[in-house]
């Protein structure tokens, strides 16, 4: 056999060995579309999706009827990993895989049906449309495009009970979530009663806005003593004290008489508002005759106080103060002649140091 006819004759034979087995082969095509990290719109223009776009449109067209029909779906992957969380990487991969959905039902006129979309929070950001298409076969029977049919159907049917899993899981997972959430705010709010029935020092200091108020260390010295104190607010109160009295004795020739009021503005301080500072005016009159001469006259000043509050039970407290400032003292002396009282001239004189001190035992009204 002369060479001419021998090469043909081999070529034509290689040919009809080949093409059986090229016949059942399958032609899995991805196309692959990027995206600009974090973003989820879909740009055409951008790197190559123009092409891979036109590509995709022009095998969409070449298969439509198998597409329409359901026997070449389209595979649409999504894929995002430029975010800091799984959760917002799969929404994102979600919206990438819809836009090109959308794309492709707009230009190559196919349903939503004819997709299969799965979502990732990995490898990066892109789109995959992958399509198995088959090449044409010398013969195809019924029975193998029913088991193709049923091969596809199970595999969707078991991707669709995995993501019901997972939804399932996800929802327990919430609810057990939920009610370690309810059992801790019930822990909290029993924690909170439990100390709100236990007795504080800090409540009943706070419990009044009205308390009577005595100077045990006048009462002392046979100088009566009382007053009031409006707590405007827990921080802040108004008080007001005066005294009076008047002993005479050795036939009316000693004598012993004054009046006193005192005004003072308080700030409390501290989380059981025990401790506190003040500001005081003094005013009133007095008439000494402890010796031959005796002194009568007014007083008046004022300064700045401090004390602290001493729970006794929630009615009861003792207050222990002092106050430093200023006095002055305009009185005339005078001696008293067979009865009669003599001026012997005046004098005035100014104080610096403790103008008052008191133990005051504070009666809580409401």
């Amino acid at each position: 056999m002369s060479k001419r006819i021998f090469f043909p004759v081999l070529f034509l034979w290689l040919m009809v060995i080949v093409s059986p087995s090229a016949a059942q082969q399958k032609a899995d095509t991805t196309y692959t579309f990027r995206f600009v990290q974090k973003k989820g719109m879909f740009y055409v223009p951008f790197e190559n999706n123009s092409r891979e776009l036109t590509r995709l449109i022009k095998c969409i067209e070449s298969n439509k009827s198998d597409i329409a029909n359901g026997q070449l779906p389209l595979y649409v992957d999504g894929y995002c990993n430029s975010l800091n969380s799984e959760a917002k990487n799969l929404a994102t991969a979600k919206i990438r895989a819809n836009r090109v959905k959308s794309e492709l039902i707009t230009r190559a006129g196919i349903k939503e049906e004819n997709f299969v979309t799965r979502n990732h929070a990995t490898e990066g950001d892109f789109v995959t449309v992958r399509l198995t298409v088959p090449v044409k076969e010398t013969a195809v029977t019924d029975a193998d495009t029913e088991a193709r049919r049923k091969a596809e159907a199970e595999r969707l049917e078991a991707e669709k009970r995995a993501e019901q899993e997972r939804l399932a899981e996800e929802q327990r997972k919430a609810e057990e979530a939920r009610l370690a959430a309810e059992k801790a705010e019930a822990e909290k709010a029993a924690q909170q009663n439990t100390l709100a029935d236990t007795p504080s020092e800090t409540k009943i200091t706070n419990d009044y806005h009205l308390s009577l108020r005595a100077n045990l260390l006048r009462w002392a010295t046979l100088t009566p003593d009382l007053g009031v104190e409006w707590r405007i607010c827990p921080s802040w109160g108004i008080a007001v004290n005066g005294s009076w009295t008047s002993w005479s004795w050795n036939d009316k020739d000693r004598r012993y008489a004054l009046w006193e009021v005192a005004p003072e503005v308080r700030y409390y301080m501290g989380e059981k508002k025990a401790w506190y500072l003040g500001a005081m005016f003094k005013a009133g009159e007095f008439n000494y005759k402890l010796s031959d001469t005796g002194k009568q006259g007014n007083l008046m000043g004022g300064g700045i106080t401090a004390g602290y509050q001493l729970q006794l039970n929630k009615a009861l407290a003792l207050d222990f103060n002092l106050g430093l400032g200023y006095l002055n003292a305009d009185y005339e002396k005078y001696e008293v002649i067979d009865g009669v009282r003599v001026r012997r001239g005046n004098e005035t004189k100014d104080w610096w140091g403790p103008i008052n001190a008191g133990v005051t035992l504070v009666w809580k009204l409401f």
